[in-house]
């Protein structure tokens, strides 16, 4: 992945203007006609000073880049919006909540509230089908095993993984909630080859795909020439660690958006180019 460092973020971003230029530009683009019906005339926006819009140059007509945007409202400095984001995209295994305290300055409760909408951004990446070979499997995140309960205190997660590709992956506080056959028939195309443990909540859907692969996990079997579900397995273990060792703890209401934060970079970890402006374009439109 290209770096983008923190002397390229200061370089790029030294005031609050420069971060709103940024949203505005993602936003409408290089807008040459004012929208105001009574206008419309070839125009440029200018920044209206002491507040967060712009207003066309003849007619005063106003635009709010932040309106309905992740930063709507917030009476944060923009500045440290965008480090916050630089933080989380230059973060391989996540951004606490007190890191951006310590970092920008903020109250916990802001800091708080801003990594929330943060992972918002992660949530919006495009789903497409899986069509290769895709494994599939669950874990259980959460407090200890109570011994009268199995798993009772637990979250389940279900993830779906094309080898050498994507993962989709969903959470909940039950396997019944997640609707593991209605998943893997949105996700999974039919002539894929999916590869799963030995568990019943595979066996009648997996009936459904052109092959299906089971590793018997019961008897200590892992692999069996190309089937496993290794892959899947890893992206478990990137999830867990970058729970307990960044987060602590995860409450069930909100285990989901950090799903889709681990989900998200595992998507990107082949590409090129830093994560932070895919960011700063998705945290620019409206919600």
């Amino acid at each position: 992945m290209q770096k983008f460092t923190i002397k390229q973020f200061s370089e790029k971003y030294p005031t609050e203007d420069a971060c709103l230029s940024e949203i505005f530009t993602n936003r409408y683009g290089s807008l040459k006609v004012c929208p105001n019906r009574k206008c419309k005339r070839e125009t440029r926006f200018y920044k209206v000073s002491g507040r967060k819009c712009y207003a066309c140059q003849f007619c005063g007509y106003q635009l709010h880049p932040l309106a309905g945007t992740i930063f709507h409202k917030s009476d944060t400095s923009l500045k440290s919006w965008f480090f916050a984001i630089f933080l989380f995209s230059n973060s391989r295994n996540g951004v606490s909540a007190k890191e951006i305290e310590r970092q920008t300055g903020v109250t916990y409760k802001t800091a708080w509230r801003m990594a929330k909408q943060i992972r918002k951004l992660f949530k919006a990446q495009e789903q497409k089908m899986l069509t290769k070979v895709v494994e599939a499997d669950e874990t259980y995140i959460g407090g200890p095993r109570r011994q009268d309960e199995k798993m009772s205190n637990k979250s389940v997660v279900v993830a779906l993984v094309e080898r050498g590709g994507k993962v989709y992956a969903v959470s909940g506080r039950k396997i019944k909630s997640i609707g593991v056959s209605k998943t893997l028939r949105k996700m999974v195309d039919p002539k894929a080859h999916l590869m799963t443990d030995q568990a019943m909540l595979y066996k009648r859907v997996g009936r459904e795909f052109k092959k299906h692969g089971r590793i018997r996990h019961d008897i200590r079997q892992y692999v069996r020439g190309d089937v496993h579900t290794n892959t899947v397995e890893g992206f478990f273990s990137h999830l867990k660690r970058g729970i307990v060792g960044t987060y602590a703890s995860v409450s069930p209401k909100y285990l989901q958006s950090y799903v889709d934060e681990f989900s998200y970079r595992y998507n990107l970890r082949n590409s090129k180019a830093s994560y932070f402006y895919p960011m700063i374009s998705r945290a620019g439109r409206p919600a």
